[in-house]
């Protein structure tokens, strides 16, 4: 066990150390990425050896953009702490079950203790809320959907009716399918032009479908969109709920931890007027993938909406004051999630982390300053949070120029991801091609930023004398 665990370990340490060397996309040709792809077989009647298996390993992991790397600024990487796979490693090895808290209860209590310090600590809920960890963001959104619909439509789905904008993540539309919502009663309600849901608009439309016989149930905001990182009207967005008596979901699987710092506890002020915020550590609280949370108002509605039982539970005690997750959510297997939040939490201290974030806003200003002074560039707006986005500026007002703009940054992105050092992602921002930087990997500081806007400035410059 010891030298397999060493293999393991030399492999480990040996690929963070090197991290800030690698590519930030995959250095395989396509046709090298296919064959890679399909060289991978159904498993041998025989054993191999591990030296050689954990070189497959390598390759396969070498074939991908490198998430946990500081040159990742595209989408919203999860980088991933070194001491929370220690953690990880440390709690599959013994293995305890999560999903009733009598089976292994000071788990379940030290689980608990990391969701009530997010429900309350960074949130901002009071005493009394709660939730459960997930295996992402979606689940999350998933399990405040089917809550919010069971609270509020009871057994009569039909004409339940869900609000959310142009700018959320689609997990949100999907949840609420799968919740046994019509495609049809999602509304898409219109944004600011700052990219932010309009609550007058989002009053008209919840007022004209009630009017119309329909049930209006949940309205979705975001703290911190995919897209743009922008932080829709949370408290004027939270009374409009209020007034109308729908349930206010807060999708924060971005934003929500920026919460831990002045600034992001004052852009992002209204969460403690949610119902239920979903919230994803594996991106801004640095964890690995695979760690969502949820987090509720009123446990209670979490629990009406998802508890089953089965006559072989009957053996199954309660565990004090410490809930069973699988009661409050659709899944009654899964592994103690907790202890790869706990460890790092206690080990390095909030701080660490606040400073951290902190340091991510304080990287996408810089950002936002230095491309706002290329008169080549349109910068639309400034960075809520850590996502700054940028494109091309077209020669004049026509939409034959925006249309040659939209074609020159999409060349300027390949130009820019060519150099491996960085990579950049892309999205559409009312109908026009834009780029998008987003800081958050906590291996991502001041040396790598200035490289990628050395690099996107002499792109750019490129793009002018071509």
């Amino acid at each position: 066990m010891t030298e397999m665990g060493r293999l393991v370990l030399d492999r480990v340490v040996d690929r963070t150390d090197s991290l800030a060397a690698r590519p930030a996309t995959s250095p395989l040709s396509p046709q090298a990425e296919a064959d890679l792809v399909e060289s991978f077989l159904a498993p041998p009647d025989q054993g191999g050896d591990l030296k050689v298996l954990l070189a497959r390993l390598d390759e396969a992991a070498d074939c991908a953009l490198e998430t946990a790397g500081p040159g990742h600024l595209a989408y919203i990487p999860g980088s991933g702490l070194y001491t929370a796979a220690l953690a990880e490693f440390y709690n599959r090895a013994v293995n305890r079950y999560g999903g009733l808290a009598s089976v292994a209860p000071a788990l379940a209590a030290l689980e608990e203790s990391v969701i009530r310090w997010m429900a309350r600590k960074v949130c901002g809920l009071a005493e009394g809320t709660g939730g459960l960890l997930t295996s992402g963001g979606s689940m999350a959104t998933f399990s405040a959907t089917v809550a919010a619909r069971h609270d509020r439509l009871g057994e009569d789905l039909a004409d339940g009716t869900v609000y959310t904008t142009a700018f959320a993540h689609h997990s949100v539309a999907k949840a609420a399918r799968l919740a046994g919502i019509r495609a049809t009663h999602i509304r898409t309600v219109p944004h600011t032009p700052d990219l932010r849901m309009d609550p007058q608009a989002a009053a008209a439309m919840i007022r004209a479908d009630r009017d119309a016989g329909l049930r209006p149930f949940l309205l979705v905001a975001t703290a911190g969109t995919t897209d743009t990182g922008t932080v829709d009207p949370l408290p004027q967005l939270a009374d409009l709920a209020r007034r109308e008596d729908v349930w206010f979901h807060i999708d924060a699987a971005y934003g929500g931890f920026f919460r831990l710092t002045a600034r992001g506890a004052q852009r992002l002020a209204g969460f403690e007027k949610a119902d239920s915020i979903t919230l994803d550590p594996h991106k801004t609280l640095f964890l690995p993938f695979g760690t969502g949370a949820l987090v509720v108002r009123d446990i209670a509605a979490l629990h009406a909406a998802h508890d089953g039982t089965g006559s072989y539970l009957q053996d199954m005690r309660a565990a004090g004051s410490v809930p069973d997750s699988g009661r409050l959510g659709p899944e009654l297997t899964h592994e103690i999630r907790g202890l790869r939040a706990w460890l790092p939490l206690h080990l390095h201290g909030v701080d660490a982390f606040r400073k951290a974030l902190d340091e991510k806003l304080d990287l996408a200003e810089h950002i936002h300053e230095t491309l706002s002074g290329i008169p080549e560039l349109e910068v639309p707006q400034r960075p809520d949070l850590s996502t700054v986005i940028f494109r091309i500026r077209p020669a004049n007002a026509s939409p034959a120029a925006a249309q040659q703009a939209d074609e020159a940054s999409r060349r300027l992105l390949e130009r820019i991801n060519s150099h491996q050092r960085i990579v950049l992602s892309s999205t559409v921002v009312d109908d026009r091609y834009t780029l998008r930087v987003c800081v958050v990997s906590h291996r991502t500081h001041q040396d790598r930023i200035t490289e990628a806007l050395q690099i996107i400035t002499a792109e750019v410059k490129r793009h002018t004398t071509a």
